[in-house]
């Protein structure tokens, strides 16, 4: 505990962060009366230890407030760089409509949270929107937006078209704006931000023109940038060099960084899962493994060095993206104390791993229909199987490439020992359409070829089984994954494809109580104490929805 009690130290020691919002001891504990950082705490475990919202009062679960948020210029703080748009929402409406996809963070009794080109402050109590930035965007793929971070009064979003956005979290007024890619690369950023002591870290997405994944942390107060870590090695010697055939195909490699990482203050050790490698769809020209693609990371958080990792997907050919939350939590292995990282990935396979060293220690698919690879090898990683590569007549695969889950995050209980996913069972026909010795972008074509449905699983981490699986009938609209809280009260929220906000018993997966939304459950559920009350809040499409019990 020593170097968590170091950290802890410095970070109270910061003279700004005096008197502000954010009480930086939250950030080290268990989410309770705020929901600070995007997980609600580091560990990307999604678990409350509040009790108030029980099994026994579950059923009396209420509507506190309903709030619809309304993207766009009209009546918000004005910042960018782009033209205004001449009327309604701007790009936000542009790819998926407007999308809650960002997790809240509750400080003092307010939300924050973001849409692509958007910002807000909501009141917990009443959904009573206190201020609204608008961002004029230069342009980018309006694919999602994660959230936003904070730093004492200073909080932090990332644009579609790649600028890290600093605003007073009072009054939604911008502070400063720093460019971290060229939209014109095509690269455009989605993650939410996370603040760990000084360090604001920050991520992007991207696929088309072949560039390289990075993640950098920059200065809370300045925006300056401290470090940057490429997910793919800069020259030949390098580590993980080897790996790829040569620096044209390492420096166009792809990787990114779409999604929050996780951290361990006692290892002081910042983790993420990285993207896909380019080309997409297709590996001939970038033979071998194409570190560090595909791959969860651990990287000293003040330094950005690459302290070990671990590719589960080696030299990926099917766009699955290794970036799902890799969970903390210290338990029991084999009988021994052990701190432990577990993952539910993309490409169809649970991995748990010592978090200190990166040792593997387990992996089980969790998708009866994985067909693309034909076994592990002794690190347990998965081997391909080159004729489920794209063929120019087509080859069926599962998982699709929307993967057995995506980014919506997991949960991971300590009552239970339960890791718990939301996982889609779909198949699609890969056909290779570049036949050019270097293509670009992408290199085959998807067509979607159906899915036996969704499900939430509950994974047993010290074996990979599967203890219990809810599935959601494949007639009850759009599937794919959706977002888990977990909590002590002996609950599990999640959303099915109906429309439908769920609390389940997380032991054995029996519903205890269901409400009719009116639209799917589109980020991860978070739960937080306000004024002695117990909130439970979740976004379905363009709108946030807020329960609770009255006492």
């Amino acid at each position: 505990m020593k170097i968590r009690s170091l950290l802890l130290a410095a970070t109270l020691a910061v003279p700004s962060l005096v008197g502000q919002l954010l009480d930086p001891h939250l950030l080290l504990e268990p989410p309770t009366t705020a929901w600070p950082t995007y997980n609600g705490d580091y560990s990307g475990r999604r678990f409350s230890t509040l009790t108030q919202i029980n099994q026994s009062n579950v059923r009396h679960i209420t509507l506190a407030w309903v709030s619809r948020i309304a993207p766009g210029p009209l009546g918000a703080i004005i910042g960018g760089e782009g033209p205004m748009p001449k009327e309604g929402p701007g790009d936000a409406l542009s790819f998926f409509g407007a999308r809650i996809a960002a997790t809240p963070l509750m400080i003092n009794g307010v939300l924050y949270f973001a849409m692509p080109d958007n910002a807000y402050a909501v009141d917990a109590r009443t959904g009573r929107v206190l201020w609204h930035y608008f961002w004029k965007t230069k342009g980018g793929i309006h694919i999602g937006n994660r959230g936003v971070g904070i730093y004492g009064n200073w909080l932090y979003f990332e644009t579609p078209d790649d600028y890290l956005v600093c605003l007073d979290a009072r009054t939604g007024k911008e502070r400063w704006h720093r460019q971290i890619a060229d939209v014109k690369q095509e690269y455009f950023s989605t993650p939410a931000p996370v603040i760990v002591g000084n360090h604001v870290i920050v991520g992007t997405g991207g696929d088309s023109l072949d560039v390289p994944g990075f993640l950098e942390a920059h200065d809370p107060e300045t925006g300056d940038i401290q470090w940057k870590w490429w997910t793919e090695p800069m020259k030949q010697g390098d580590p993980g060099a080897d790996s790829w055939p040569d620096n044209y195909s390492m420096r166009h490699g792809g990787g990114m960084t779409w999604i929050p990482g996780t951290y361990d203050p006692d290892l002081h050790l910042y983790y993420l899962g990285t993207g896909n490698p380019n080309p997409v769809l297709t590996g001939k020209s970038r033979k071998g493994d194409d570190l560090f693609t595909c791959s969860i990371v651990a990287l000293d958080v003040d330094t950005g060095k690459l302290k070990w990792y671990y590719q589960a997907s080696p030299h990926d050919t099917h766009d699955w993206d290794d970036v799902e939350t890799p969970v903390l939590f210290d338990a029991d292995w084999h009988g021994k104390p052990r701190k432990l990282l577990a993952q539910a990935a993309r490409n169809g396979y649970f991995f748990v791993l010592d978090r200190v060293t990166g040792e593997h220690l387990l992996t089980a698919p969790f998708i009866n229909t994985l067909n693309w690879s034909t076994g592990l090898n002794s690190n347990g990683q998965p081997i391909g199987n080159p004729a489920k590569e794209a063929s120019i007549d087509g080859v069926l695969v599962s998982p699709a490439t929307g993967g057995a889950t995506n980014w919506p995050p997991p949960s991971f209980d300590p009552q239970t020992g339960l890791f718990y996913v939301s996982s889609n069972e779909s198949f699609s026909v890969f056909f290779l359409t570049d036949l050019d010795p270097h293509p670009e972008g992408w290199g085959a074509a998807e067509k979607a070829a159906g899915s036996y449905g969704s499900a939430l699983e509950a994974i047993d981490y010290q074996t990979g089984k599967i203890v219990w699986r809810h599935p959601y009938p494949s007639t009850s609209g759009f599937g794919g994954p959706i977002g888990i809280l977990t909590t002590a009260g002996h609950l599990l929220f999640t959303g099915d494809n109906a429309n439908n906000l769920i609390a389940f018993d997380p032991a054995n997966g029996k519903i205890l109580w269901h409400s009719h939304l009116t639209g799917r459950v589109t980020n991860g559920p978070e739960t937080f104490l306000l004024d002695g009350k117990q909130y439970l809040v979740v976004g379905a499409g363009d709108s946030l929805y807020t329960f609770t019990v009255d006492q």
